[in-house]
């Protein structure tokens, strides 16, 4: 409470100047790192499964987040398991971050290996998320995204690996790529990237693609299977077939009109097969960003007005319009802003800045151009112009995520209001996110 005159007045969060916002993301990346290293166990950090008892952690075991339903009075999620897919994008930032040893990335491997066997011998191969000691998750969904990323986080970290690991790491990528060549054109079995609904996702299918060009072109002695022609060429049209004439569709079909745009489409750019000048993409990128930044949207953030006009960072993303994932309850009152999806669109910002320097000229053509002109480029606006205002709108979407972490950790969410976190805390895959757009700046 601020007292003022003979009265109390409330002091709103949104009212809140911080005295000094970093202007540089890479001073705040190192102190990122080591809250998610925190939930990477080892043989010397061990986790207690608090729903399972008597289960602890296996060496190599990253938790999506240490929050469980009795965690805090609000949350009513149990994260403290391991998914394929967010331990797969936290071991590549291990291995490009400050570790003192190699140790955490051969656990990961030996731990990928543990769980894929395991699955294998559940008859789900596909299951996207496990227990902490790497035994498949009961009634939990199955995906064909989490092999097709580990496989891609290992080639990352493989000369990183010791002779008998780099062993244990060429039997999972090939167990992997033999579920993916057998899952890939599977429409009905294996659910999308928010484990909501089954069906051709695009994501999905960029990650996959990703995936089998990386093994075609691979030198560390990976066998290139004789069906990867086929299916890289089988998967490059069918994402074609996602255009609608004015974004990309996440799932073909659309499970529902408040499905799209989609932020997994951004998503599939950074971590699958997507060129980040392809137009089409950065004309869904302009329509995810006026979603939730723009006043007239149906869908608009109050935050984001408040972050924009106080203190000139931003805007905050969400994952779809129509979500109703809440993240603190499984009430249905969700759409609020995610670390991952703020971070992703910076990513795809300071990408395409690299891109255009390399090329000499700005990606500009009638589908792009409402991208472009979000940040007031446009024909007249030189290459070096442009990359310079791509840079800029990354570092304020970091910066929103900066201002409302709580003394840099951060959840899953942020309220659309307030901007305070909210869902569950130390979210793995937020701080991945985070250090991936910093390292793409």
């Amino acid at each position: 409470m601020l007292l003022m005159g003979p009265r109390m007045t409330t002091l709103h969060y949104s009212d809140v100047t911080g005295s000094a916002l970093p202007t540089d993301p890479n001073a705040v990346a190192p102190y990122m790192f080591w809250p998610m290293m925190r939930n990477v166990a080892s043989d010397g950090f061990v986790f207690n499964d608090p729903v399972h008892p008597g289960v602890l952690s296996a060496p190599g075991c990253v938790l999506a987040s240490p929050s469980w339903e009795n965690s805090a009075t609000h949350v009513s999620q149990d994260y403290v398991y391991n998914w394929t897919r967010d331990a797969a994008i936290v071991a590549i930032e291990l291995a490009a971050g400050p570790l003192p040893t190699n140790q955490p990335l051969i656990d990961y491997v030996q731990f990928a290996q543990v769980c894929q066997n395991s699955a294998a011998a559940f008859g789900h191969f596909g299951r996207a998320s496990f227990l902490i000691n790497g035994n498949p998750r009961d009634q939990w969904t199955d995906q064909s995204d989490g092999p097709a990323l580990q496989t891609l986080a290992i080639l990352q970290l493989f000369a990183r690996l010791d002779g008998p690991t780099q062993a244990v790491a060429q039997a999972v990528i090939d167990a992997n790529l033999s579920f993916v060549l057998g899952a890939y054109q599977d429409t009905t079995t294996y659910f999308n990237l928010w484990e909501e609904h089954t069906g051709a996702s695009f994501f999905t299918r960029a990650v996959q693609l990703r995936c089998f060009e990386a093994i075609q072109s691979n030198t560390i002695g990976i066998a290139v299977p004789p069906a990867l022609a086929g299916a890289i060429t089988w998967l490059q049209n069918a994402l074609q077939t996602h255009w609608t004439g004015q974004y990309y569709q996440s799932l073909v079909p659309a499970p529902s009109n408040k499905y799209d745009p989609n932020i997994d489409i951004v998503l599939a750019a950074i971590h699958g097969a997507i060129p980040v000048t392809d137009t089409k993409l950065l004309a869904t990128a302009a329509l995810l960003r006026s979603q939730w930044a723009d006043p007239n949207s149906p869908y608009f953030y109050p935050i984001n007005g408040a972050d924009q006009l106080q203190r000139s960072i931003g805007p905050m993303l969400g994952r779809y319009p129509g979500d109703v994932y809440d993240g603190n309850t499984d009430a249905q009152v969700g759409d609020h802003p995610w670390a991952v999806s703020t971070c992703a669109l910076a990513e795809l910002y300071y990408r395409l800045a690299s891109a255009i320097t390399t090329a000499g000229a700005v990606p500009l053509d009638p589908l792009s151009a409402n991208f472009f002109s979000q940040l007031s480029v446009d024909a007249q606006t030189t290459p070096a112009a442009a990359v310079a205002a791509l840079q800029a709108a990354g570092d304020k979407l970091l910066q929103a995520v900066v201002f409302h972490s709580d003394h840099y950790e951060l959840s899953e969410q942020f309220d659309a209001t307030s901007g305070y976190e909210k869902s569950v805390s130390d979210l793995s895959w937020s701080y991945a996110s985070f250090l991936s757009a910093v390292r793409a700046r």
